[in-house]
């Protein structure tokens, strides 16, 4: 998402310093890692920009990498599964998109019965000819914040 040459994120810089610390703090108590990679055969082909992971936020050996053909990330993968084989309930959730991934992933894990932080300042989007990329992630945290997970600044989120 960081790579698209015309399009910026809201908050690029911000949003990726704050999934960089959410990673070392995540790393630094041996919490699980996971991360899912947006695969299918139009906008995300393997190896494409689009597609890869950026050089900044790199798994680690041993960290998971699901790749998902839709914007939820239980549909049609085996994230459920890998979860409940590691005895794993609670998720901290964080990436792009706001409006696609992000928010029904999150709604997905709740009807699932994960208990869920949605990290805040780290979700981020693209401004879509309506709404500004700051205003739909203000829009999704308010629907998702409070009913589907808990809403924490990355600052606040302890593993």
């Amino acid at each position: 998402m960081f790579s698209y040459p015309d399009m910026k994120l809201y908050d690029e810089e911000g949003v990726m310093n704050r999934i960089i610390s959410l990673l070392h703090k995540a790393r630094t108590a041996g919490t699980t890692v996971v991360y899912i990679q947006h695969t299918e055969d139009q906008e995300y082909t393997k190896g494409t920009s689009t597609w890869e992971i950026s050089s900044r936020i790199t798994p680690q050996e041993g960290e998971l990498v699901i790749e998902k053909p839709t914007w939820d990330a239980f549909h049609q993968t085996r994230l459920h599964e890998e979860l409940q084989q590691r005895g794993i309930t609670d998720l901290v959730i964080c990436g792009m998109q706001s409006e696609f991934c992000v928010d029904s992933t999150t709604r997905r894990a709740f009807s699932m019965g994960y208990s869920s932080v949605l990290v805040e300042d780290a979700n981020s989007t693209f401004d879509n000819g309506s709404l500004s990329g700051g205003q739909i992630v203000k829009h999704h945290n308010s629907v998702l914040g409070g009913r589907f997970a808990k809403l924490r600044k990355a600052q606040e989120v302890e593993f």
